[in-house]
């Protein structure tokens, strides 16, 4: 769920980069506090799902009453969900996010297992055909990671296609893999972009230009495709990478940014993340703990 490194491919004719965003130098602390909870309130296109509560990992199983806690907690600010998995608990999201009137794009979560893989494909198109996916997520950065091939990963798009043909099917990635794959583009009903900044390294004041490139990279590889995007967002602790720099200041800079300009340009865009998450520090380091719009105990940050 991150990715680092420079991809500055060249951008032909896709430029969304004529919204500048706010000018903050004329905001107090309290000021961009007041700004980030009116942002919040006018409500987003799409949250993703945090499943983990202090002390909970990947793979431990999660109880029903906790994803619908967590439902409840998000869902007057969201119209969309996003899941990452299709088993161990991670089905009731997208069951429990219907229950509250809200559409969901739900991930089958892929990696080398390939008997977890058969577990989350299958579950996938269960829950499609059980009524609750909106989009299907067929794998996340799975060929950042070289967890699968290119031809593996179209394999199990096409199954999920073929099995549920009335729902969207795509596949996530960072949105320059999609320059990189135009198989994977040609094989998707619709182009699952990452887009983060903080990950490349890039100065909050330049972040959402970045991110409007990121985009626009994503869109010219899409072939008139719609592209989401699927992931963005900043930390609000942790170490700085280059110069990106985690605080709650540059947080909700990000956030507010990020929301203004998706309303303006009808950009569908799913932030990450709805709560944070401790686990995230082994992967990511200590920034992986704080990309949640709410803490570890539930309550909104700012």
């Amino acid at each position: 769920m991150s990715y680092r490194g420079e991809h500055n491919f060249l951008l032909k004719n896709t430029d969304f980069t004529s919204y500048e965003g706010v000018n903050f130098s004329k905001y107090s602390f309290e000021e961009l506090k007041k700004l980030w909870r009116e942002t919040l309130e006018n409500g987003m296109h799409g949250l993703c799902f945090s499943m983990y509560e202090d002390g909970q990992n990947p793979g431990d199983i999660i109880s029903e009453e906790q994803v619908e806690r967590r439902i409840k907690i998000i869902k007057p600010y969201t119209k969309w969900v996003r899941s990452f998995s299709c088993i161990e608990g991670n089905e009731y999201v997208p069951r429990i996010a219907h229950k509250h009137g809200l559409k969901t794009m739900v991930g089958a979560w892929l990696g080398d297992e390939m008997d977890k893989n058969e577990q989350e494909i299958e579950a996938l198109i269960a829950l499609a055909r059980e009524g609750v996916v909106d989009i299907a997520a067929v794998g996340n950065e799975v060929l950042y990671r070289n967890d699968l091939n290119e031809e593996q990963l179209l394999d199990y798009i096409r199954r999920v296609k073929e099995a549920i043909p009335g729902t969207p099917v795509g596949y996530v990635d960072a949105y320059y893999e999609f320059t990189l794959h135009p198989r994977i583009v040609d094989a998707c009903d619709v182009i699952l972009s990452n887009c983060y900044p903080y990950w490349e390294g890039t100065d909050i004041n330049d972040s959402l230009n970045h991110m409007q490139q990121m985009y626009g990279q994503a869109a010219q590889a899409a072939k008139g495709k719609r592209v989401i995007i699927t992931e963005t967002g900043w930390p609000s602790q942790g170490t700085n990478l280059r110069g990106a720099y985690p605080s709650a200041e540059n947080a909700m800079k990000y956030f507010i940014n990020s929301q203004l300009w998706s309303a303006k340009d009808n950009i569908d865009m799913f932030y990450f993340s709805s709560f944070d998450e401790s686990w995230k520090v082994g992967p990511e380091g200590d920034v992986g703990a704080y990309w949640g719009l709410w803490d570890k105990h539930e309550e909104l940050k700012f």
